[in-house]
């Protein structure tokens, strides 16, 4: 009888597949040049596509997206039906040369600035190999005891990080949506059960007349949780930011009060740190004395502005943070690592398990399988700390990267980007045909194209917003620079969100330049 391994890879003679070198790796004699040839065909791809495409435009080749669909899928613009025959890993790698490497958003590229996308560290890079290579599901400890210990060990240290005590913990996401969820979950099961002296956590009438309290420039992920958490309509109230686009404690507070007037039940501030806007810190010390005062649960949203507790310079504009009670950071964004990692950080953290905990019979520990399913143990399982079950090997990549360089060195990185924002606000005030938006302490900045000023009336306000919109589509086309548009005081401005450390003051230069040429243009 044959073996199973001889239909596996064809050796039965049926030889089904072009490279059964490639799907039984036990014969290391017959697999592991034909994996090392593999390995050096991705690599050699992947740096190409870095140098040929990455740093050579912003964006890929000019196309809209139903041209780009027929250069994609062909002229149907439709995706073919699923393979029915083999291919190669040779004509694969061609596949990613021709199809797909020449049409993406390049992060690499020192002028791509439209997202918070920054170029991810080669150290998180290789230990991405690592981690699938390795495959860990990160839910129960002895299905992946190591990597269990690393993304314990890269936790303590962003609590560390941002001044939390001992007792905080917190685990990583898929990013900082999930963080957020996350979050307000536990502020719902916790908080709010005690503020509402229940027996039970909260659900349905529970939920009714709520109260949560975030800024008008907050990411659009605290409404999407207290909706996938089940609070009705009208839960979330936005309170007006000030000039400088940041959430004051008065407003929050003046609020609580009505709120309070009318029978409502405040339980939650959403705070910001670096918001996806302008880059905008809230008052974080001042918020943090309010949720005290009204025994409110805090949470800050620092999915980008808390790695600026990275550098002894920013750490300052981070005041505060310390005092949430818990934590959305995303280390996807100012750490430089590689997609996806988010995390959530919480200053109690067996309020975890107290949420998300769940025993099933077939996660019985190795270690004793007499024990009930139901049982305490110490071990850490992080199936019982979140949403997720299974869940990537995600702190792998991070604890990689800031072994590789250490907290002053990821710091540097950040500073660096922080510097060439300062450098493009000063280009942006010493020229006569630009203006520039409320200023931030972190790095993103917003401005205005204006060669013939601002205009006295709202027609003149309208064909300037219409301007600012053509010239980021212009840029996007020319592949050239990729920025984005936002609106801020009901007007439209070019946001620049500089995370690319790799930029130089030459290539502002060439934004400005390029910016003032295609709109002569339009």
């Amino acid at each position: 009888m044959a073996d199973e391994r001889d239909h596996l890879t064809g050796r039965s003679g049926e030889g089904w597949h072009p490279e059964p070198e490639l799907l039984d790796v036990r014969d290391e004699e017959t697999s592991r040049p034909a994996l090392e040839r593999l390995g050096e065909g991705v690599w050699a791809a992947a740096l190409d596509y870095v140098y040929d495409h990455g740093m050579e435009r912003a964006i890929g080749e000019p196309a809209d997206y139903e041209e780009l669909r027929k250069v994609f899928f062909g002229p149907s613009g439709e995706p073919s039906p699923a393979p029915t025959e083999p291919a190669t890993s040779e004509a694969l790698i061609e596949e990613f040369r021709q199809r797909l490497a020449p049409h993406q958003a390049n992060a690499w590229h020192p002028r791509a600035y439209a997202y918070f996308t920054p170029i991810p560290l080669w150290a998180s890079i290789s230990a991405e190999v690592f981690s699938q290579v390795v495959h860990q599901g990160v839910d129960v400890w002895h299905c992946s005891p190591s990597a269990t210990f690393v993304e314990e060990e890269v936790v303590r240290w962003l609590c560390e990080l941002v001044g939390y005590p001992e007792g905080s913990f917190g685990l990583f996401t898929s990013g900082g949506v999930m963080a957020n969820i996350m979050s307000m979950n536990v502020a719902r099961d916790i908080h709010l059960r005690r503020v509402r002296d229940l027996d039970r956590p909260p659900r349905g009438v529970d939920l009714t007349a709520a109260r949560v309290y975030v800024s008008d420039q907050g990411h659009f992920s605290v409404k999407r949780s207290l909706d996938t958490l089940g609070f009705p309509e009208g839960t979330l109230v936005k309170v007006p930011a000030d000039a400088s686009f940041r959430l004051r404690a008065e407003p929050v507070a003046e609020a609580i009060a009505r709120d309070r007037d009318a029978g409502l039940t405040p339980f939650a501030i959403a705070a910001t740190a670096g918001t996806t806007n302008t880059g905008a810190v809230d008052a974080l010390p001042d918020l943090a004395d309010l949720a005290d005062r009204e025994d409110l649960w805090l949470h800050v949203d620092a999915a980008y502005g808390g790695a600026a507790k990275l550098s002894t310079r920013l750490a300052p504009t981070m005041d505060g943070l310390e005092r949430a009670d818990s934590i959305t950071i995303d280390p996807q964004k100012w750490f430089f690592q590689a997609y996806d990692i988010g995390g959530m950080l919480i200053r109690d953290g067996s309020l975890l398990e107290q949420v998300f905990s769940y025993r099933p019979e077939y996660y019985r520990g190795s270690g004793d399988p007499e024990r009930a399913p139901d049982a305490h143990s110490d071990e850490l399982d992080f199936y019982r700390l979140s949403i997720e079950g299974t869940r990537r090997q995600r702190a792998l990549k991070m604890w990689f990267s800031w072994k590789h360089l250490g907290t002053p060195g990821l710091g540097k990185l950040v500073e660096k980007t922080v510097d060439l924002a300062d450098a493009l606000k000063g280009k942006v005030r010493a020229a006569d045909d630009f203006e520039l938006a409320e200023e931030s302490n972190l790095s993103v900045v917003c401005f205005r194209y204006l060669p013939d000023g601002d205009g006295d009336d709202v027609a003149a306000q309208d064909a300037v917003d219409v301007r600012q919109d053509a010239i980021q589509s212009a840029l996007q086309l020319s592949g050239r620079s990729f920025l984005t548009t936002t609106r801020l005081r009901g007007r439209t401005w070019l946001r620049a969100g500089i995370l690319n450390h790799t930029a130089t003051e030459t290539d502002l230069d060439i934004l400005l330049n390029d910016i003032r040429e295609l709109a002569a243009g339009i």
